[in-house]
C-alpha cells in the first residue's frame, strides 16, 4: 500500500513551530499515528491523555483502533495533537471563578459530571455551562480582573476522587489554598455591595430573559465542537429547576450554590417577587450571612446517615400500614366548603369581588348563590387540572387573594377568589396547588402544604416588640433588596421593615435557613420558567414559550400574559425538524403546536424539554447511577442519531 505524508501539529511544540510531517499508510491506524507523532516530537512526558483533533471537521479522533481510511482522513487533513483536558475558568452561582481542569473531548454533559464531581456537586445532570453575559462597562471603569481560585493542582476526573470523612474531595486539604476555595464553595458570601449588584448585567423585561437562554451550551457536543478555547470563561449554572433528593448532611456545596443562584435571581429581578416576599428575603439573606460566620453546615458520619435514612423507611413504611378507619376515611374524597368571594377581570363589569357558596372537590371548584342552594345545578364549576395557581397576598392588609389562570378553548381565563383570613386561605391555597398537578385534596402532601403556606405568612407578619426599635448599624439593607427596593426606599425605611421580618427566623439554624429560603423561592409563581422567543405556526408575531418542570406555558408579548398552558402529563410526542428548525409538539385530544425559535436555537428548546422528562423518571432508590444513555436520547438532535 503507498505511503504518503501526514501533518500533525503538536501543542507542546508550541504554536509557531511548523507541523510534523509523518509517513503513513491508509491501513494505519489512529493509535499508530499518535506513537509516530510522539517519537518524531523526541518529547519525554506522560501523554496519555492526548488525543487527536481534526480541525476542518472539528472532530475528536477518539478510537484508537480505526484506521486513517476508515475515518476518511487523506493527506489535506490538518490533525493537532493535543491533550483532552485542559484549564477553563467557571464562574459559579456564587459569583467566585474557580479556574480547574475539565475534559474538552466528551460530551457536555459528562464535562459536567466531572466538573461536578471535583466541585463535590450530586446530580450534575440538573446543571450545564453557558457562555456569560458581557455587563454593562463604563468608560471609567477600570478594568478590574476578578481573582480565580486555582484548583487546577486536582486529580482528573475521570479518576477515582479519595473523599474526607466531612465528606470533602481529600484533594482540597493539601494545601491551606485549595482548603479555603473549598471553603468559599460549601459556605454563603456575605451580601454583596449595592455597586457591585449594579454592576451586574439586569434584566428589564422577558425578550431579555429570553436571550439569556440562548446562550446554554449543546450537551451532546464537546467544548472544542463548540469554540470554547482553553482558559476561556464560562459559567455553571443550575439549568433544570428539579432538584432531586436534597440531603444537607452531602450536599452541601450544592444546597450553598444553589442558594447563591437564588439569591442573585432575586436581587437582579430575574424573578418576580411582591414587597412582603422581598422583605422576608432580606431578613433570611441577613440571618444567613450573620450565622454564616459562626455556624458550619454540620457533615454527618456515615454511620447517621445510615441511620437517618433506615429511619426515613420505617417512616414510610408506618405510613403504610394505616388501620380500617383511615382506609374509610380517604376512601370518602374529602372536600372543601366555605363562603368565598369571587371576580373575573375579563369580564366587562365594574363590580368588584362577589360571595358565593364554594365546594372543592377532586380538582374541581364548583359555586352556588347560597349554602342552600348546594344540592341543586352550581353556577359554574372550574377544572383547575393544568391551570396557573399564583398568591396575590398582603398580610399587613389583610388580603387573601388567589389568582387562578384556568385553561379555557380560547386561552386562559382569569379567576381571583378573596378568602376572610389565612386558615382558610392556606387550605384554599393548598388545594388548587394541588389541583394544578392534577391531585385531589386525599393526597398526602395536602397537610404538608398547608402547613408551608401558614408558616410562610406567618414570616410576613410582623411583631410589634421592642427589639426592632434599635437601628442595627451592621446591616446594610442596599445590599440585601433588589434595585427597586434601593430606589424606593432609604435605608433607614428599610432596616426596620427587615428586622422585623429577621424577628420570625432569628432562631433557626444556617440549614433550616437555607432551606426555608429555597422553599419560599420555589413557591413564586413565576420560579422555574426558562424563556424562550418563538413564533407558532401560522401566526405573524412573536411570543414568549416559558418551559418549566412540569409544563409550557405561552406568553402574548403586547400585554405579557399567559395565553395557554400544556402540562408534560398529557405530552404525546414531539419532534424536532432541523431543516427547518421548528418544534413540533402532539399533546392529547389531539391538540398538535408546532413553532419555531427566534431567540435561541431549536436544540436548545428540544434539549430543554427532553432534560425535564429525564429528571422525572429518576427514582429514589438509582439516587447516585445515572442513565446517560436516556439523556442523550432524549435531548440529543439528529447528530447524535
Amino acid at each position: 500500500m503507498a505511503s504518503w505524508d501526514l501533518s500533525v501539529s503538536v501543542e507542546e511544540l508550541g504554536s509557531e513551530a511548523p507541523p510534523l510531517k509523518v509517513s503513513v499508510t491508509s491501513d494505519l491506524h489512529i493509535g499508530g499515528v499518535i506513537l509516530k507523532v510522539v517519537e518524531k516530537s523526541q518529547i519525554k512526558r506522560d501523554w496519555s491523555d492526548h488525543a487527536l483533533w481534526w480541525e476542518q471537521k472539528q472532530q475528536w479522533l477518539l478510537k484508537p483502533s480505526w484506521t486513517l481510511d476508515k475515518c476518511g482522513i487523506h493527506a489535506d487533513a490538518r490533525l493537532f495533537l493535543t491533550p483532552q483536558h485542559k484549564p477553563l475558568r467557571l464562574l459559579m452561582p456564587n459569583a467566585i471563578s474557580v479556574r480547574l481542569r475539565v475534559c474538552f473531548s466528551s460530551p457536555v454533559f459528562r464535562t459536567v459530571m466531572g466538573i461536578c464531581k471535583l466541585l463535590n456537586i450530586r446530580h450534575p445532570e440538573e446543571l450545564s455551562l453557558l457562555w456569560p453575559v458581557e455587563g454593562k462597562k463604563k468608560k471609567k471603569d477600570k478594568d478590574v480582573e476578578t481573582e480565580v481560585y486555582d484548583i487546577t493542582c486536582s486529580p482528573l476526573p475521570s479518576s477515582t476522587i479519595l473523599k474526607l470523612a466531612n465528606g470533602m474531595p481529600a484533594f482540597y486539604a493539601e494545601s491551606p489554598e485549595t482548603e479555603a476555595v473549598y471553603k468559599m464553595l460549601a459556605v454563603s458570601q456575605p451580601p454583596p455591595a449595592p455597586e457591585t449588584i449594579a454592576k451586574m448585567y439586569q434584566t428589564t423585561n422577558v425578550m431579555e430573559k429570553a436571550q439569556i437562554n440562548s446562550r446554554w451550551l449543546d450537551s451532546s457536543r464537546s467544548l472544542l465542537q463548540q469554540g470554547v478555547k482553553e482558559n476561556d470563561k464560562l459559567q455553571l449554572r443550575f439549568k433544570y429547576y428539579s432538584f432531586h433528593d436534597i440531603t444537607p448532611q452531602t450536599d452541601v456545596v450544592r444546597l450553598t450554590q444553589l442558594y447563591e443562584q437564588a439569591r442573585w435571581a432575586i436581587l437582579l429581578e430575574e424573578i418576580e417577587c411582591t414587597e412582603e416576599e422581598m422583605m422576608v428575603f432580606a431578613a433570611l439573606q441577613y440571618h444567613i450571612g450573620k450565622v454564616s460566620l459562626t455556624e458550619q453546615f454540620v457533615a454527618s458520619s456515615p454511620a447517621m446517615d445510615d441511620l437517618d435514612s433506615a429511619l426515613q423507611c420505617l417512616e414510610v413504611k408506618m405510613e403504610g400500614e394505616s388501620s380500617a378507619d383511615d382506609m374509610l376515611e380517604t376512601m370518602t374524597a374529602p372536600e372543601l366548603h366555605d363562603y368565598l368571594k369571587i371576580f373575573r377581570p375579563k369580564r366587562l363589569t365594574l363590580k368588584g369581588y362577589k360571595q358565593y357558596w364554594f365546594t372543592f372537590k377532586d380538582t374541581t371548584i364548583s359555586y352556588y348563590k347560597s349554602k342552600e342552594e348546594s344540592s341543586k345545578e352550581p353556577i359554574q364549576q372550574m377544572n383547575l387540572k393544568g391551570c396557573e395557581v399564583a398568591p396575590d397576598v398582603s398580610v399587613a392588609g389583610q388580603k387573601f387573594c388567589i389568582r387562578l389562570l384556568i385553561p379555557g378553548p380560547e386561552g386562559m381565563n382569569e379567576v381571583y377568589l378573596r378568602c376572610e383570613h389565612e386558615q382558610q386561605y392556606s387550605r384554599w391555597m393548598a388545594a388548587c396547588r394541588l389541583a394544578s398537578k392534577g391531585k385531589t385534596l386525599a393526597d398526602s402532601s395536602f397537610s404538608s402544604e398547608v402547613q408551608s403556606i401558614q408558616s410562610f405568612l406567618a414570616m410576613q407578619k410582623t411583631t410589634p416588640s421592642n427589639n426592632t426599635a434599635q437601628t442595627d448599624e451592621s446591616i446594610n439593607t442596599h445590599s440585601l433588596v433588589s434595585p427597586r427596593y434601593q430606589k424606593k426606599y432609604k435605608p433607614k425605611q428599610l432596616t426596620p421593615r427587615i428586622l422585623e421580618a429577621y424577628q420570625n427566623v432569628a432562631q433557626i439554624s444556617l440549614t433550616d435557613a437555607i432551606q426555608k429560603f429555597l422553599q419560599i423561592w420555589q413557591a413564586l409563581p413565576d420560579f422555574g420558567l426558562s424563556y424562550i422567543v418563538v413564533r407558532f405556526k401560522g401566526c405573524r408575531k412573536d411570543e414568549v414559550l416559558g418551559i418549566a418542570n412540569n409544563r409550557l406555558i405561552r406568553i402574548d408579548l403586547s400585554v405579557g400574559d399567559v395565553v395557554k398552558t400544556w402540562r408534560y402529563n398529557t405530552m404525546r410526542q414531539w419532534n424536532v425538524n432541523w431543516d427547518i428548525k421548528q418544534v413540533a409538539i402532539e399533546f392529547d385530544g389531539n391538540v398538535n403546536i408546532a413553532f419555531s425559535c427566534v431567540t435561541a436555537d431549536c436544540k436548545i428548546v428540544h434539549e430543554y424539554i427532553g432534560g425535564y422528562i429525564f429528571m422525572s423518571t429518576r427514582g429514589r432508590e438509582q439516587s447516585d447511577t445515572l442513565n446517560e444513555e436516556l439523556f442523550h436520547k432524549l435531548t440529543g438532535g439528529h447528530e447524535a442519531l
